[in-house]
C-alpha cells in the first residue's frame, strides 16, 4: 500500500504499529457514561500509553450526544478520536476517522452494504478519514450484544480456514484492517491459533478485540500477529490494569 494512499491516523496508526509493535486501542461506549466520565476515561486510557481512542456501541441511545462526544475528547486527548459504529445513524462530523466497518462474517447485507451506502455520502460531505475495515464476528460461547444487534452468527472458532479465506477475500476488495472480535461482553477472546492463521495468511493489519482483560492475554494476542489489540468496558475504568495492557502490547518501546 503505497504511502500516498494512506489518510493521516491510519498512517499514525500503522507507524504506531511498526514502532511499537503492536497498537494499543481503547473503545469507550456512549450509552454507558456520561459526557464528563468519558472525557475521565479517555484522558485516564492516554496516560496509561493508548495509542488512540475507540467511541462506538451496538445501539447509540443518543444521536445528539454521541456527535458532542467527539469534539470533547480531541480536547482533551492528544491521540486520533475512531468512529466504531454500529450502524449509520452513528456517522458524525467530529471524528478523526472511521472504521468503515462490513460485517464480513455475517450475511446481513444491511451490515455488509446497506448501512454502509447510507453512511458513505455523508462521509463524504463530512470529510472524514474513512478506514475500511473489515468485521469478523467470532463465536465467544455466549450471545453478545453484537450477535443479537447484528442477527448474524459468528464464525465457528475452530475453523481456521473459514476465517482464513473471509479474510483474504477483504483483503482483495481493497479493506485497509481486518478486525477479529468476539464482542462486547464476551467471556473469552479469539482464540490465538485463528489470529495466526489470519495473520499468516494474508499481507493486511489484523486486530483483535472482544474479551481481553489482562496483560496476560494482551501479549498473547501480540505474540499470535495481532497488529492491534482493543480492549473495553472491562478495563477502561482502571488505570493499572490499563497501564499492564499497554506495556503488554507495546513489545518494542
Amino acid at each position: 500500500m503505497s504511502a500516498d494512499r494512506l489518510g493521516s491516523t491510519l498512517k499514525y496508526l500503522l507507524e504506531v504499529r511498526e514502532r511499537r509493535g503492536a497498537g494499543y486501542l481503547t473503545l469507550l461506549d456512549p450509552d454507558r457514561l456520561s459526557l464528563t466520565q468519558l472525557e475521565e476515561r479517555a484522558v485516564m486510557c492516554a496516560e496509561a500509553g493508548a495509542d488512540a481512542i475507540l467511541v462506538g456501541t451496538s445501539l447509540m441511545l443518543s444521536t445528539a450526544k454521541n456527535a458532542s462526544v467527539f469534539q470533547r475528547l480531541r480536547e482533551v486527548v492528544d491521540m486520533p478520536v475512531i468512529s466504531f459504529p454500529g450502524d449509520a445513524g452513528q456517522v458524525v462530523p467530529t471524528a478523526d476517522a472511521i472504521f468503515f466497518l462490513s460485517m464480513i462474517s455475517g450475511r446481513n447485507p444491511e451490515l455488509l452494504i446497506g448501512q454502509q451506502v447510507r453512511a458513505a455520502p455523508l462521509l463524504k460531505e463530512y470529510g472524514v478519514e474513512v478506514i475500511s475495515t473489515a468485521y469478523m464476528l467470532i463465536e465467544s460461547g455466549s450471545l453478545t450484544s453484537t450477535e443479537y444487534m447484528s442477527s448474524t452468527r459468528p464464525m465457528p472458532c475452530d475453523k481456521h480456514d473459514i476465517a482464513m479465506a473471509h479474510a483474504l477475500a477483504a483483503e482483495f476488495l481493497g479493506m485497509k484492517l481486518i478486525y477479529l472480535e468476539t464482542g462486547s461482553g464476551a467471556g473469552v477472546s479469539v482464540p490465538d491459533g485463528l489470529i495466526r492463521a489470519v495473520v499468516d495468511y494474508i499481507t493486511l493489519p489484523v486486530v483483535v478485540g472482544g474479551g481481553i482483560r489482562d496483560a496476560a492475554t494482551a501479549r498473547e494476542k501480540v505474540e499470535a500477529g495481532a497488529g492491534f489489540v482493543v480492549t473495553g468496558t472491562a478495563v477502561e475504568s482502571d488505570p493499572g490494569r490499563l497501564r499492564d495492557l499497554s506495556a503488554a502490547v507495546h513489545i518494542r518501546e
